[in-house]
């Protein structure tokens, strides 16, 4: 009985390390460009997304990552870059309440290869200069990038 549950629960995390990235929080792919092209399997190309912080409202963020290409890109088996960069933008009335917007958290994030590698955006609340500050960064299992890239949205009166 222990045998089958464990061998049953280490196939489900083989599969889940096979499936494609997925991007969590993302409302909206801006578009891409090619960068090499590629024989066999789609090329290499920098995505640009965009996705609305989930707990202020009236922040957009976009941020652009590379994607590789080629038969290991097309089966989800390339270790992506760990280079991002994220641009942040007041699009509407912001709008939050402090009670649910941490000091700092993750709002978004995406697998970037089948061993464990992520990319990561995290929120910061400066509170006394009434900022919202964004972080980008990739973490691994044991190890991440010091490769990062910041921006800052300032919401309250000048």
């Amino acid at each position: 009985m222990f045998f089958s549950k464990h061998l049953a629960s280490r196939s489900l995390i083989v599969v889940l390390a096979l499936l494609p990235p997925v991007l969590f929080a993302q409302d909206a792919h801006i578009g891409s460009v090619r960068t090499e092209f590629k024989l066999l399997g789609p090329n290499n190309t920098i995505e640009v997304e965009r996705f609305d912080d989930p707990e202020v409202q009236g922040i957009s963020c976009y941020i652009s990552y590379s994607q590789i290409g080629g038969l290991s890109g097309a089966v989800g088996l390339a270790e992506e870059a760990s280079e991002a960069s994220v641009a942040c933008r007041q699009t509407g009335e912001i709008v939050f309440d402090p009670a649910d917007v941490e000091g700092q958290e993750v709002i978004f994030s995406q697998r970037r290869s089948v061993l464990f590698k992520n990319m990561r955006v995290v929120r910061m609340h400066d509170e006394e200069t009434k900022t919202f500050v964004y972080l980008t960064y990739s973490t691994k299992l044991v190890d991440g990038s010091p490769k990062n890239a910041i921006t800052a949205v300032h919401y309250g009166d000048l």
